[in-house]
């Protein structure tokens, strides 16, 4: 059968198969923070989260000044909350850090606390959309939520990521 688009065009390129792998990876040390030890998973996030940031980076941006992509949200809120809840119960009061990077705190004289759990599971909550969009999905629908994927990290959870590398390395190290 021949076609006129070549493999080339309807390949994933090694960068995008390395994002869903490691998008893959960190969804899963989300889902199973419970049977992790407090040090274990710190270190498991403190592993994942950098090369998380260094492959979203990478991924290609969209090429069409006026396409917006879109991808239904297939996280229920229970599910989100029960992940929320279990890295929160695992970390204990280590799961609250002083937000430096807050809107509100340049207009604020009191510190503003962000939650480790909650950063990380807005992360997972993208993740894990774009990881179910393209599942079983043609090339050309998975390369689009790719660039969703990349909308979303620079827009949203590429400052997440950030704040709660800084909190996490300095339970790690400086605790």
């Amino acid at each position: 059968m021949s076609s006129n688009i070549s493999d080339e065009q309807t390949a994933l390129t090694p960068g995008q198969l390395s994002f869903i792998a490691l998008s893959n990876e960190y969804c899963h040390a989300i889902e199973t923070a419970r049977q992790m030890q407090p040090d274990e998973f710190i270190a498991t996030m403190l592993r994942l989260l950098p090369r998380l940031y260094i492959v979203s980076t990478d991924l290609p941006s969209s090429t069409a000044a006026d396409e917006t992509g879109y991808i239904d949200s297939s996280l229920d809120e229970d599910y989100y909350d029960s992940a929320r809840r279990s890295i929160e119960d695992l970390l204990g009061i280590d799961d609250t850090y002083l937000e430096v990077f807050e809107e509100d705190m340049k207009y604020s004289d009191t510190p503003i606390g962000a939650s480790i759990s909650e950063g990380l599971c807005d992360i997972f909550q993208s993740l894990y959309n774009i990881l179910e969009t393209v599942r079983e999905a043609p090339v050309e629908l998975i390369q689009n939520a790719l660039i969703v994927a990349k909308e979303d990290f620079e827009s949203y959870w590429s400052q997440i990521l950030c704040n709660n590398l800084r909190a996490l390395n300095n339970l790690r190290y400086n605790h």
